[in-house]
């Protein structure tokens, strides 16, 4: 104890800042202020007038820092800001999302223009993974935490510490009080009866009696906390890797990609898109609802996918060796999983991109060759043995744009390529130019004898696939049990206690308390007193 403990007449030994004594409930003069306790009011009992560090000390930066962090207000306000931002962030997507080759520091300005670009610039494109919004979620869990051992700590002690005999004064400044009863000793023992048949546990002292039932549930609320804490956690863990992945990942069909956020780990094939539309014609059951459509209408995106593991470490540049994990399709809403790991389909650029351009080259009407242009490949020159020419790939522009300075590529997916080739003439040993755009040959030079013709063009689809692992879901869960565990034992039940003070020569006094649900109180009280001279409770809800 310090040295501004107080005692009381009681003698029992209360901590500073104690505004009803622990053991007889006496209102220790000079703390009446504290939670507001004067003559004119009921004793304030929720936390049953135990010295809170937050409400006592407030001398250092620490006991201040505790104080703030102690306050509910303060804890809502945390809460309301971190809700609010969390909007925020939902307003335009988020950039692992935002499914665009551009930076995004262009991107958020030129698909959404100012407000995107303040967007931006607040830093809400990466805001659940940012510090200052780990930060806010990291303040709300210390401020509950503060809160509730500011809180549980001395209303636990001042529980443990209560005496049957109270002093009078607690007694008769409770909400219900019934006072001044002429009661015999049968009266009593019928109270007590019916105490007991309550559910009550009864204590007796020297004549004084206490009944109390359902204390656990003043800890329903601490409960809560636990549950919380725990949510937030995990809110905080889906920040690492370990715990948590949401990522986004493009797959042609026929490549084989490593899968983002495995640590290089595990690859996935596409070995073929598939893509259904609804047949009125065969689904007769859907002819009259297609009938008002124009459009096809999308019956079913599918992905069949193979997944690989690394065998053994894999240095830069070096071609992984694979094994097979599983294989399967993905559907919209029926990923396929691996070792914790799901992939969902989640986008889908249908035939999209130039797989590969086939062409034949022509002189007076004879084919002097023919040859592939593979887009993934994009191999420099090509020899038609059939003539012994060689044709050459001069310029090769994946998604054809042209600029200012000339034609150039706006990235590397081959969604609008343009070639230029050059092509040997057997016959003159000059070299003619043609220009390949929108699947059409262009000559470049009005003498071109020769011809190039497109014979071919295979496109090609990509999958768009959601990468997740998730094992922060057991802590959610966890947490979102034990808060309704303490929601149940905080609303359900009711910690209720009853006081029975003799005053002297059969005179008692009968005080009364609950947590909450004063109307049931009121209820029970008139199955307690049944067939007693116990006279009506009075509530006190303010004291004249």
């Amino acid at each position: 104890m310090s040295d501004q403990s107080i005692r009381c007449e009681c003698g029992h030994l209360n901590k500073e800042g104690t505004i009803l004594c622990e053991a007889c409930g006496k209102p220790i003069e000079g703390n009446q202020h504290i939670d507001g306790n004067d003559e004119k009011h009921v004793l304030e009992m929720r936390y049953e007038g135990s010295a809170r560090r937050s409400q006592t000390y407030k001398r250092t930066f620490i006991d201040k820092t505790w104080a703030f962090f102690s306050s509910v207000k303060v804890g809502v306000w945390l809460i309301a800001i971190t809700l609010v931002l969390s909007a925020l962030g939902t307003v335009y997507p988020q950039e692992q999302f935002k499914n665009s080759p551009l930076p995004s520091s262009q991107f958020y300005a030129e698909e959404y223009g100012l407000t995107g670009q303040i967007f931006y610039q607040l830093g809400f494109h990466n805001m659940y993974s940012s510090w200052w919004y780990i930060t806010l979620v990291a303040l709300i869990g210390v401020s509950i935490i503060i809160a509730s051992i500011d809180r549980y700590v001395p209303l636990r002690r001042a529980l443990n510490n209560q005496k049957t005999k109270r002093h009078e004064v607690f007694v008769k400044r409770q909400r219900l009080v019934s006072k001044d009863n002429e009661l015999n000793e049968d009266d009593v023992n019928k109270l007590k009866e019916n105490l007991k048949s309550k559910r009550y546990k009864v204590y007796e002292d020297d004549g004084h009696v206490m009944a109390e039932k359902n204390r656990f549930s003043r800890w329903g609320a601490y409960v809560n906390h636990i549950g919380l804490i725990i949510i937030l956690l995990a809110a905080i863990f889906r920040m690492f890797e370990v715990m948590h992945v949401d990522d986004y990942v493009w797959v042609r069909e026929g490549e084989t990609r490593v899968i983002p956020s495995t640590n290089q780990e595990y690859y996935v094939e596409n070995t073929g898109f598939v893509y259904e539309e609804y047949d009125p014609e065969t689904q007769e059951q859907f002819s009259r609802a297609l009938e008002d459509v124009e459009d096809p209408v999308p019956k079913n995106f599918q992905t069949n996918a193979v997944i690989y593991r690394t065998t053994e470490e894999t240095l830069p540049g070096q071609e992984p060796e694979l094994e097979e994990v599983t294989r399967g399709e993905i559907r919209l809403n029926q990923p396929i999983t691996f070792d914790g790991y799901a992939l969902y389909q989640a986008g889908t650029q249908l035939e999209a991109e130039y797989d590969s351009m086939s062409f034949d080259v022509q002189l007076n009407d004879e084919v002097l060759g023919e040859f592939t242009f593979y887009s993934d490949e994009a191999p420099p020159e090509f020899h038609l043995e059939e003539s012994d020419i060689m044709v050459s790939v001069d310029d090769w522009y994946p998604e054809l744009e042209f600029t200012e300075n000339g034609p150039s590529s706006f990235s590397k997916f081959p969604r609008n390529p343009g070639l230029i080739f050059s092509v040997e003439n057997p016959d003159t040993g000059d070299s003619e130019r043609f220009f390949y755009l929108q699947e059409d040959i262009i000559p470049l030079s009005e003498d071109n004898e020769l011809v190039m013709n497109v014979t071919g063009v295979d496109r090609r689809s990509a999958s768009g696939l959601t990468v997740k692992k998730d094992n922060t879901l057991p802590l959610f869960g966890l947490g979102a049990g034990i808060f309704m565990i303490g929601v149940v034992q905080g609303l359900y039940w009711y910690h209720r206690r009853v006081w029975i003070h003799p005053k002297g020569e059969g005179i008692y006094h009968i005080g009364v308390h609950t947590n909450k649900n004063w109307y049931g109180m009121k209820q029970e009280l008139e199955k307690i007193t049944e067939d007693t001279n116990v006279q009506e409770f009075e509530d006190q809800q303010e004291l004249k």
